[in-house]
C-alpha cells in the first residue's frame, strides 16, 4: 500500500470514528458532513473521496455497532448455564442492556433509511445477519426437528418481540419503563414464548 493510500485509509478511519461520536452525541439526525470535515481537518467535499455517500458512512458506523453488540451477545451466551432457554433469556437481556447503554447508535441501526432503489451492500447485510446465529443455535438445540427455514422464522419472530419491547421500553416518553423492570419483563416474555413453542411441539409429536 502506498503512503497516499495509507493516509487515505487513516483519514477514512478518523471519519468513521468521528461520525460514530457525532451520532452518539446528537443522534442520527445530527450527523452533518460539514461538521465531520471540520472535525477531521479536511474540506467538506473531500469527505466524499473517503466514502461513497452518507448511506455508506452510516452503514460503516452501524457495522462497528453491530460488532460490539455481537461481542455482548457472545459474552451473554457463555455467562451462565448451558440451557438453551436460559441462554436465550440472557441474550435478550444483553440486547436490552446494549441498547440502553448505546442508545443513539442502537437507534441509528433502525432509523437509517436508504432510497428504495439503493441496494444494501453485501458486507452490511452479512454483519446484520451474523447476529441471528446467537438466537438460531439455542433454538436449534431446543427444536432439532425443525428445518433451517423454520428455525430462521422463529429466530426472527423472537427477535422482533424482544426488539419491540426494548424499543418501547426505552422510549423517552410516557411509555418508558425503568430498566430493571424492562429486563424482568423481557425475561418473562422470552420464557413464555419458549414454553409455548415447546408445548406446541409436544402436541404435534403426540398426534
Amino acid at each position: 500500500m502506498t503512503k497516499t493510500l495509507e493516509r487515505r485509509e487513516k483519514l477514512r478511519g478518523h471519519l468513521i470514528q468521528a461520525a460514530e461520536q457525532m451520532i452518539t452525541e446528537r443522534g442520527l439526525a445530527g450527523l452533518k458532513t460539514r461538521d465531520l470535515a471540520r472535525e477531521i481537518g479536511c474540506a467538506n467535499g473531500a469527505v466524499y473521496n473517503l466514502i461513497t455517500d452518507v448511506d455508506e458512512l452510516v452503514l460503516r458506523v452501524g457495522s462497528r455497532t453491530l460488532l460490539r453488540l455481537d461481542g455482548a451477545l457472545s459474552a451473554a451466551v457463555s455467562a451462565g448455564e448451558p440451557s438453551p432457554q436460559e441462554a436465550l433469556i440472557r441474550i435478550a437481556i444483553a440486547y436490552c442492556d446494549f441498547a440502553a447503554e448505546n442508545l443513539q447508535l442502537w437507534r441509528a441501526l433502525f432509523e437509517h433509511r436508504m432510497e428504495a432503489d439503493k441496494v444494501v451492500p453485501d458486507w452490511s447485510v452479512h454483519d446484520q445477519l451474523q447476529l441471528f446465529r446467537h438466537i438460531y443455535r439455542p433454538l436449534a438445540a431446543l427444536f432439532p426437528e425443525r428445518t433451517p427455514e423454520e428455525l430462521g422464522i422463529t429466530a426472527r419472530s423472537l427477535f422482533s418481540a424482544v426488539h419491540g419491547m426494548v424499543a418501547l421500553g426505552l422510549e423517552q416518553k410516557l411509555v418508558a419503563v425503568p430498566l430493571p423492570a424492562l429486563r424482568k419483563e423481557i425475561a418473562t416474555l422470552v420464557r413464555a414464548m419458549i414454553d409455548g413453542l415447546i408445548a406446541q411441539a409436544a402436541q404435534q409429536q403426540a398426534r
